[in-house]
């Protein structure tokens, strides 16, 4: 018997419609020498500090560094998790070969081998690798399983990530909780999370500091084309006004034109990230919130994997584009479109196509599944993803870029215009202008009048008062981007694409933090700007250490997690790099005789639910009541979880947990602590003392 596990049941169903396994039984579908189960998240998280030594249960400055001798993994304290591990626990004992069908990246393969180590899986275990859910590609990956020693860097990978971040957050979040806190709010630290606050904070001090300078521009408008003055803008009114005076009186000639043809290319395919940043401008979507509708777009087998830092496909992909484009033409939005091209005799592009620019996954694109069931949403999404394949195999733009300069008594002017000669793959995107072209001044896609050299004539010339502008607040946007390149904001394509070894986070996990950062109450949202609390203001000056809040640094270390996926880099040297890093914080922060403290800024309040709208009530005491069903213990102010922030917390059986234990939050408050019948403010209080127990 083999045995397939899955990262959900839905991923599992899908499978095991494929490969005959069509009976469905208590947490695992059977058939054709197949039992096909599944984890829902991780089921297994590493172990707690208490759980290492019981003195490490209580938080203290004098136990500072935790570093376990050895990091363990233990199964998440949850009823279903535990019924569910039960059933994989018995399949595994009974296979002859275990078939890893996680979620073909860096964390899927984590969660996959801890719950077979939990497991002591002894048997041979294979991975299957496949960048969709279509039939067609599960079967192709079936036939192509691969032994799961190859994919050994990629789990030390996860689990380096995983370790590192558990010494860096336990350590740092206890230490300045207990050093700089006020014993109100636990400060929390993350190795992602805290550069990713404190370049918003930075980019508020600059806004703050920014003293205006005031400028001067010369322009002159001749035969309604504007023209500005080649030496640039004066800093010194009188300068300006000189210049003006010099030529006011004196005609305007054309020295020179010159028209130069060129070509534009196609919008890159779409990577994660540039998938956020593009649906926040378009429709103000939060990442958190793309990055869960191309997942259920993924999910419906709509599109390739999303959770991708690449903008190419790979060689294989190009034979099977005709059959994708074809599923696509189905959609009336898209059928003209597609009948424009020669579906037999695609174009193929290095711009496109490129295997040496393939990490994990490809790019994102559509599958030759049409998409059904779409919400409005969703839609929008798979618009985005759709036309942007559509447009890669469409010809280029081809423009002519026309300089004109111009002499008014000694004084040179430009004017610059572009015509759009054939629109190709502009097509594709009707009145959309090239996403690339938007930040640019309008006057650059002027087409001009034609202008003779030699003619001249009379003109209007004007000075201008104008002042420098601060650096604009981060968006989600923006906020990926820098994200994405270490701290620096680059629009430039290629060399976005060598700076991606070194951004901050991984692209399936940068959405997550800023909402942790949010909920943390460390920044707030102000329209489509992000906001740094004063909480999170004092956090990050209160910090000292660069090594904690610098989003270059941070960069080094998420490349050097990708070169040990690569097996160019030991994990054993990267955690050993932590732990000294870990050790001297410690020491610093320890030994700090300033006494600062940071201040708490509460939420406001959440406006009342309305009238009308029953509210829910407690069940009552001694009834069952499912993981799902859980309410938060204060319906009407919801407590964050101190442990992970991003839950709220939740009365459990014997406990108060997190909301997010499904996605693996080990917050938990016995009753022996706060008891189950304790009223709102009591619980609040016991939380915000309660030593935090990981």
């Amino acid at each position: 018997m083999k045995v397939c596990i899955a990262e959900k049941p839905s991923v599992a169903k899908d499978i095991a419609e494929v490969i005959g396994a069509k009976s469905r039984r208590d947490g695992f579908f059977e058939g054709n020498g197949y039992c096909v189960t599944w984890t829902f998240g991780h089921l297994c998280t590493l172990k707690e500090p208490h759980e290492y030594t019981p003195q490490w249960k209580q938080w203290s400055l004098r136990d500072l560094p935790m570093i376990p001798p050895r990091f363990g993994i233990k199964l998440i304290d949850d009823k279903g998790i535990e019924k569910q591990f039960a059933v994989i626990e018995q399949l595994i004992a009974k296979a002859d070969a275990v078939i890893n069908c996680g979620d073909a990246g860096q964390e899927g393969e984590l969660i996959q081998r801890w719950v077979m180590q939990k497991a002591s899986c002894h048997c041979p275990v294979y991975r299957l690798w496949i960048s969709s859910l279509t039939e067609e590609a599960i079967r192709e990956g079936f036939e192509n399983l691969k032994p799961q020693e190859e994919f050994a860097p990629l789990y030390e990978a996860g689990l380096s990530r995983a370790i590192g971040d558990w010494l860096l957050g336990m350590n740092a979040t206890r230490l300045y909780t207990m050093k700089y806190g006020q014993r109100r709010q636990i400060l929390s630290i993350g190795r992602v999370q805290t550069p990713t606050l404190a370049l918003i904070v930075n980019r508020q001090h600059e806004i703050e500091n920014f003293v205006p300078q005031p400028y001067w521009e010369l322009k002159t408008l001749y035969r309604d084309t504007v023209f500005s003055v080649t030496s640039g803008r004066f800093t010194r009114v009188e300068e300006g006004e000189k210049r003006l005076s010099e030529i006011e009186n004196a005609p305007f000639t054309i020295t020179d034109v010159t028209r130069k043809e060129g070509k534009e290319f196609a919008p890159r395919l779409f990577d994660l990230t540039s998938l956020q940043v593009e649906c926040n401008k378009k429709f103000a979507f939060s990442a958190d919130e793309t990055l869960r509708l191309i997942q259920a777009l993924y999910e419906k087998k709509a599109t390739t994997y999303p959770r991708v830092d690449t903008t190419y496909l790979s060689d294989d992909i190009y034979p099977k584009c005709p059959a994708i484009l074809q599923a696509v033409a189905t959609q009336p939005a898209y059928t003209a479109l597609v009948g424009q091209l020669n579906l037999q005799k695609l174009p193929k592009s290095k711009k496109v196509f490129d295997n040496s620019k393939i990490t994990d996954h490809h790019a994102i694109i559509p599958t030759p599944v049409k998409p059904n069931n779409l919400t409005e949403l969703e839609r929008k999404v798979y618009d985005l993803v759709a036309r942007r394949f559509i447009a890669v195999f469409y010809p280029d733009c081809k423009i002519a870029t026309t300089t004109v300069l111009g002499d008014v008594n000694g004084v040179a002017f430009k004017a610059t215009g572009k015509e759009i000669l054939s629109p190709g793959w502009r097509a594709v995107f009707e009145k959309e202008s090239d996403p690339a072209d938007k930040e640019k001044d309008d006057n650059e896609d002027k087409i001009l009048p034609q202008f003779t050299p030699g003619e001249s004539g009379p003109h209007t010339p004007t000075l201008s008062e104008k002042w420098t502008q601060p650096p604009k607040l981060y968006t989600e946007a923006t906020l990926l981007r820098t994200m994405e390149t270490a701290g620096k904001l680059v629009e430039d394509e290629s060399l976005r694409d060598a700076l991606k070894e070194n951004g901050i986070g991984r692209p399936s996990t940068r959405a997550a933090i800023i909402e942790t950062l949010l909920k943390r109450n460390y920044i707030r949202k102000e329209k489509k700007n992000l906001v740094a609390t004063i909480t999170g203001i004092e956090l990050i000056g209160t910090i000292r250490e660069d090594l904690l809040k610098s989003a270059e640094l941070t960069g080094i270390w998420e490349n050097k997690l990708r070169r040990i996926e690569r097996g160019e880099y030991k994990a054993t040297d990267f955690l050993s790099e932590l732990k000294t890093m870990v050790t001297q914080i410690v020491n610093d922060v320890r030994n700090d005789t300033t006494y600062r403290t940071i201040t708490v800024e509460t939420k406001p309040e959440e406006p009342a639910p309305a009238q009308g709208k029953p509210q829910k009530e407690k069940a009552p005491k001694g009834k069952k009541k499912t993981a799902a069903a859980k309410e938060p213990a204060e319906a009407a102010s919801p407590l964050v979880c101190p442990l992970c922030g991003k839950g709220t917390v939740v009365k459990g059986k014997s406990a108060y947990g997190c909301s997010e234990w499904r996605s693996g939050c080990n917050f938990r408050l016995g009753f022996d602590i706060c008891p189950a019948e304790a009223d709102p403010e009591t619980l609040r209080q016991a939380i915000t003392s309660y030593k935090v127990q990981a």
